[in-house]
């Protein structure tokens, strides 16, 4: 069997009867395989000690422990009681074995409730693996520690560099859908106990093999630019926003990135598992929703790259239809001129006599006298445009009798040009041809790109939604670069209409 089977069968049994915490068990399952401490931020009775009970059983024969904490939680209870036997001998050391420093597994409750003493010796076991247990330091065979609480831990406590130690970090809600919460609450309590299969348990020399199998996995250039760029968001701000995140933290989140990959049965990462990172950069829940938009923004922006840069070609394409619009139609309705003395006219009748009115002085609000067909000034009429393309002519003779004379026009605007230059028209026209051509062969790769990637888009540890989010912004690419090819196949009918 694959690994990507055997860890697809595995998900699908720690899963069942979670409901609407399906993802989160897939993720910390991830955490589990990789060696990575979560972190559950929720409620009180949000499953959170259900879903580390039931991933320390994908494991074979695994030592698993938990604790309650609270303010009064002395180190005994966590690290062993002090062994009596040794006390006389005159050395300290704690009986571990039923104890966190002896466990595979553990899940700490409320942690950030417990004593300095507890943290502080917590610090060097979660991050190093190491215990001292009295004169000897030893290492604990710890896998991951899930810790929860229904608050993050107060700021100037000191906590910050355990709570760096926990990469992942989940918030659990309680049930949204009606369907969901009604499965829940007409069934049994869900069993923590997991029935695997004894050829899909995980064992230690295979875990300590995939550990040192991860590191080989790859990021690729698409994946590494997207990184760098949610990075370089995150950096950028405001001060009030500032999400603090360590470069230790960074590298254990790549690395988890690398572990998805892994046990997805690849040697690369791909688009979609760049989401884990929202999971892993929050310090604050108010945080996790604007780092969900920069992972997004990011992807958007710099990932489903199609080999062509698809804004010039839409650029190309709206110089085009301006040189075209210019070159060969008119841009405006185009007026009935006559020429008299060098200069254009329009003519109108009026008292049944040919007058005519300056072309130039269209739009002005000036009165002004007409001409007649040799030039000469025709005192008897007085004219005015008023700011319009309408004028209106007075008689001086007949009581002031006016009306309303509108030049003709010649060309309406959007009429094709007469006599244009043919080789203009080829050389236009062969421009449209080749930006048609581009965009319809970025099409083609994004359909194509689109097929492959509802494949490889999929994870074990990648939420449906954010799937689609990917698979939504194909889709955009693909009506946008489709409307961009009817306006090209538009422009190419108005050079040969």
């Amino acid at each position: 069997m694959k690994l990507n089977e055997r860890i697809e069968q595995i998900v699908k049994k720690l899963s069942e009867d979670m409901y609407e915490r399906e993802h989160i068990t897939s993720l910390a399952f991830l955490g589990a395989l990789s060696g990575t401490n979560t972190f559950l931020l929720g409620s009180p009775g949000t499953a959170k000690s259900l879903i580390s009970r039931k991933i320390s059983q994908a494991f074979e024969q695994p030592k698993y422990f938990e604790y309650l904490m609270n303010r009064f939680s002395t180190p005994e209870e966590v690290f062993g009681p002090v062994s009596i036997k040794t006390l006389k001998e005159d050395r300290y050391t704690r009986k571990i074995e039923q104890y966190l420093p002896n466990a595979d597994f553990a899940f700490l409750d409320e942690i950030w409730k417990s004593s300095p003493a507890i943290l502080n010796a917590l610090l060097t076991l979660v991050n190093e693996k190491l215990f001292k247990n009295g004169d000897e330091i030893i290492h604990v065979p710890l896998k991951a520690l899930i810790s929860a609480s229904n608050e993050i831990p107060a700021e100037n406590q000191g906590l910050d560099a355990l709570y760096d130690r926990f990469i992942l970090r989940l918030i659990v809600e309680p049930i949204k859908n009606n369907e969901n919460f009604l499965n829940l609450i007409c069934s049994k309590p869900t069993d923590s106990d997991v029935n695997l299969e004894k050829n899909l348990l995980i064992k230690q020399d295979e875990w300590q093999k995939w550990k040192k199998d991860i590191h080989e996995v790859k990021f690729s250039k698409e994946v590494t630019n997207i990184i760098l760029m949610v990075r370089k968001k995150l950096a950028d701000l405001p001060e009030n926003q500032k999400i603090y995140i360590s470069d230790r933290r960074w590298q254990r989140a790549a690395y988890l990135l690398k572990a998805a990959a892994f046990f997805n049965g690849r040697k690369e990462v791909i688009l979609s598992e760049i989401f884990l990172l929202k999971y892993c950069l929050w310090n604050k829940s108010d945080d996790f929703k604007e780092i969900q938009k920069i992972i997004e923004q990011s992807l958007t922006k710099n990932g489903l790259d199609t080999g062509i840069d698809i804004e010039i070609l839409i650029s190309k394409n709206q110089s085009l239809e301006k040189e075209i619009t210019n070159e060969l139609y008119y841009t405006e309705d185009v007026y009935l001129t006559h020429t008299i003395a060098g200069k254009e006219y329009f003519r109108f009748k009026f008292d049944n006599q040919d007058i005519y009115v300056e072309a130039n002085l269209k739009g002005t609000d000036e009165d002004f006298y007409p001409i007649d067909k040799n030039g000469n000034q025709q005192s008897s009429y007085k004219c005015n445009f008023n700011k319009s393309g309408t004028c209106t002519v007075k008689s001086r003779h007949y009581y002031n009798r006016e009306e309303k004379k509108t030049p003709s026009v010649q060309f309406k605007k959007g009429t094709k040009k007469q006599e244009i230059n043919e080789r203009l028209i080829i050389a236009l026209d062969n421009e449209v041809s080749n930006n048609l051509t581009q965009l319809q062969k970025a099409l083609e790769n994004v359909h194509n790109r689109n097929e492959t990637l509802k494949e490889k888009f999929k994870s074990l540890f990648v939420a449906e939604d954010e799937l689609s989010f990917l698979l939504k912004n194909i889709d955009k690419q693909i009506g946008k670069l489709e409307t961009h090819i009817k306006d090209s196949e538009r422009l190419k009918s108005l050079c040969i209409n």
